[in-house]
């Protein structure tokens, strides 16, 4: 049944922690509140092969086995993991599952924190690849299926104040949902992001959307703020709502706290609404990730209930053909990122992430398309502080039925809920500049109505999806302007993207989902789709595909280790190596094209105006910060041998203005003073001034390589015998070429080495001929080819 989508789950909503005051809120982390309690760890877990065989029966029968939590049992020894790029994992149709469906049992137990007498209490799961079936004290309590984002569930009335709680947990590999969450990757199973507890009083704060604006002239902000409030009672007697902004020190912001008693500002939703202006706040951007914090209280009879997130000020436009961030148009740098490590799978720690975000950083990347689902909200937090433009995108694919479920009314709630639950969710983020509908799902009414959602609910932000406009599917990059706000093509030519720019009237800039697809020996095209983004003015970027190899690490029986990949597991079907396709590997070690990426990337580039005379410009590639945090070294060099070398001056460019610089040491080579003896080279290397979050001071940011006009030392030359004279004549349609009785003869029509003979024999069977075929590569589907003589060798 596609269209039950979840049972007794509660409305989504952003990520807040109750804290009992204002100050705890602003200053603790999420476990020192009384008001939290975690459940991750090792849970007891049995594993069934069809969900008919959990009987109660069953379930008590029998000794447990230890499994973590949260983690994928597929890489703990239980089931395995299948990887799919487009087909099904079993051949049944929508929204059909086969009989034959890995079932996992968890369980474990709980007591129920002191203080927590009279409060709301939520069981909150983060995340769980498979259907969710949750039962407490042997009660059933309710069902989700979006595998990426949270289910609560209220247990206030299931729970046992005193003593020990049961939870036990049913997860379903494949439900209907799976049709919905074909994502060209491991398939795998189990609770995958952490489970905890939290209450809250009975009036409560329900949910908070804080949206951190820029007015017209870009200088001030406006904060715009909704509180929803919980009355499970409908009792709102003595409450009113608070709301204080504290910068990056901890300092408040606003004059007063913002406050709103319950019965003079209340919608009939439960929800208060504040709008204030903050004067000259610092501005949010990838490359200035300022962040304030807004902490929100509720006020009632019983005490108070406080929560905070995070706040950026910023403006996202899309304006003449251009993505805007805060008035500039941003090049799009960006990376398509799976959630996957080599031995967790999808069970990504805060160490897992935070590793990737300052990798991503070091080789200058600015943006991130979440492909395929949303990541667990740490991931956002993250972004916020390391200062990412993140395109969020829903836990939508179908692609095996793309044409099909796209229009199928069964899955019209799944498509609409599951773009409701991201949003509602991440909505405070500031780092998040699009909203994603989902991924090679076709196109179709469900997208429609998800769109008209997010359009209504968060006018703030454009709206991504590239199947409206798929070139792949027949589509003209055009149209589509319901559900998408860019155009976001998937892999199109360099001459297609140009000819977009120069021919084609739409006013939507091109920003391409996937490009450069980074499997194997690959990325050969990168500069020239850099080249292209620097000067047609409709073209700004895209997201290379994609950042990290899916190899999952084993060991052979000699106790080496390999990455293994599809049909590795005895996996039927599957599609073998192409879950091998990232610019770094499982372990993240770059593939080299990744720095060619940094090089395109940097945030300064060096062009020569006079090098005879020792001038340069330095020019700033940021859009938001000078080049103050930046200080530059040069070398000139003849054959690797360095002739000369010094510091730069003070780098002082604004951003995207340019700085002339005059190499006074070099003068003497560059003025052709002095000879060098061979091939001359400017070598110029930028690094950190101080340390950052994801680098220390000195790190390398990037540099830039100028041929030198440095005049060579003449050859002396070589004492010899005479020289003979070439001969010269033509005979029959061929040139040749004679010196005493050596010949060579050519073809006059295309210039090829017909014959090569001594004293009058031919010593040629035939002359070279052309030969443009190159080795194979992964990217032309080797493992996948017919041919044999285009397979591997053994």
């Amino acid at each position: 049944m596609p269209h039950l989508t979840s049972l007794n789950r509660l409305p989504p909503r952003a990520t807040l922690i109750p804290y009992p005051s204002a100050g705890d809120a602003l200053q603790r982390p999420r476990e020192e509140s009384p008001w939290f309690h975690l459940l991750n760890g090792v849970w007891d877990f049995k594993i069934f092969g069809r969900p008919e065989q959990v009987t109660h029966a069953a379930v008590e029968q029998g000794a447990w086995s230890p499994i973590a939590v949260p983690g994928d049992w597929t890489v703990q020894g239980y089931g395995r993991p299948h990887y799919t790029n487009v087909q099904m994992p079993f051949p049944n149709l929508p929204p059909d599952v086969p009989d034959e469906n890995p079932t996992g049992v968890y369980r474990r137990t709980f007591t129920i924190p002191a203080g927590w007498h009279d409060r709301r209490i939520v069981l909150h799961f983060g995340g769980c690849e498979g259907a969710l079936y949750v039962h407490v004290n042997g009660e059933p309590v309710g069902l989700n299926k979006d595998a990426r984002t949270p289910a609560e569930f209220d247990i206030t009335g299931r729970v046992r104040l005193d003593g020990e709680n049961e939870l036990l947990v049913v997860v379903t590999q494949w439900s209907d949902a799976a049709f919905v969450e074909d994502q060209d990757m491991w398939w795998h199973a189990g609770l995958q992001r952490e489970v905890f507890l939290y209450a809250t009083g009975t009036p409560h704060l329900q949910d908070v959307f804080a949206d951190g604006d820029l007015d017209e002239s870009l200088t001030d902000g406006i904060l715009r703020i909704t509180a929803k409030v919980g009355f499970p009672g409908g009792d709102c007697t003595g409450c009113s709502v608070e709301a204080q902004l504290f910068d990056s020190r901890g300092k408040a912001v606003l004059r007063k706290p913002l406050h709103a008693a319950c019965g003079d500002r209340y919608l009939p939703q439960g929800e208060v609404r504040f709008e204030q202006v903050v004067k000259k706040p610092k501005q949010w951007s990838a490359e200035t990730p300022e962040r304030y914090t807004l902490v929100v209280t509720l006020k009632t009879p019983a005490g108070e209930e406080s929560s905070r997130c995070t706040v950026g000020f910023r403006k996202i436009e899309i304006r003449d053909r251009s993505l805007l961030i805060n008035g500039k148009r941003v090049l799009i740098k960006g990376m398509n990122l799976h959630d996957h490590d080599d031995v967790a799978g999808r069970a990504l720690t805060r160490e897992h992430m935070e590793s990737d975000l300052k990798r991503m950083k070091q080789y200058n990347v600015n943006a991130i398309r979440t492909s395929h689902y949303p990541k667990d909200p740490l991931f956002y937090d993250l972004c916020d502080e390391y200062g990412f433009y993140v395109v969020d995108e829903a836990n939508i694919e179908s692609h095996a039925f793309f044409r099909e479920v796209c229009r199928d009314p069964r899955y019209t709630l799944a498509f609409v809920e599951r773009v409701q639950n991201m949003v509602e969710r991440d909505k405070n983020h500031p780092c998040i500049i699009f909203w994603s509908l989902g991924n090679e799902s076709g196109y179709g009414p469900n997208h429609d109505a998800a769109a008209g959602w997010v359009r209504g609910f968060d006018p703030s932000r454009p709206l991504h999806y590239e199947g409206a406009i798929s070139i792949w599917a027949g589509g003209d990059m055009q149209g589509g302007e319901r559900v998408t706000d860019v155009m976001c093509p998937m892999y199109p030519q360099i001459a297609r993207i140009i000819e977009y720019s120069e021919k084609n009237a739409d006013p939507r800039p091109l920003i391409m989902c996937e490009y450069s697809h980074a499997m194997g020996n690959s990325n050969g095209s990168l500069a020239d789709y850099w080249a292209a983004f620097e000067k047609y003015p409709a073209l700004q970027g895209g997201y290379i595909w994609e950042w990290v190899d899916h190899g999952i690490r084993q060991s052979a029986p000699d106790g080496t280790t390999y990455w293994a990949y599809g049909g590795d597991f005895d996996d039927v079907p599957n599609d073998a190596n192409f879950c091998t396709d990232g610019i770094v590997w499982p372990d993240r070690t770059p593939h080299p094209a990744l720095n060619e990426f940094k090089y395109l990337a940097q945030p300064v580039r060096v062009e020569a105006v006079n090098l005879k005379q020792g001038r340069i410009r330095i020019v700033n590639k940021q859009d938001f910060v000078g080049l103050d945090g930046l200080r530059g070294e040069w070398e000139l060099a003849d054959e690797g041998v360095v002739l000369a070398k010094g510091k730069l001056p003070a780098l002082e460019a604004a951003p995207g203005e340019a700085m002339a610089v005059t190499l006074d040491e070099a003068l003497l080579w560059l003025s052709g003073k002095e000879k060098a003896t061979g091939e001359c080279f400017l070598t110029f290397r930028f690094f950190q001034r101080r340390a950052t979050l994801w680098a220390p001071a000195g790190y390398e940011v990037g540099w830039s390589q100028l041929a030198a006009p440095v005049k060579t030392q003449a050859a002396k030359a070589g004492r010899g015998g005479a020289r003979e004279i070439v001969e010269a004549s033509e005979r029959g349609g061929q040139i040749v070429l004679r010196v005493g009785d050596v010949e060579a003869v050519f073809e006059r029509e295309n210039g090829l080495l017909a014959g090569f003979g001594h004293q009058g024999k031919n010593l040629l069977l035939r002359g070279p001929q052309l030969n443009v075929w190159r080795a194979a590569t992964d990217n032309d589907g080797i493992k996948l080819m017919e041919q044999p003589e285009w397979k591997v060798l053994p």
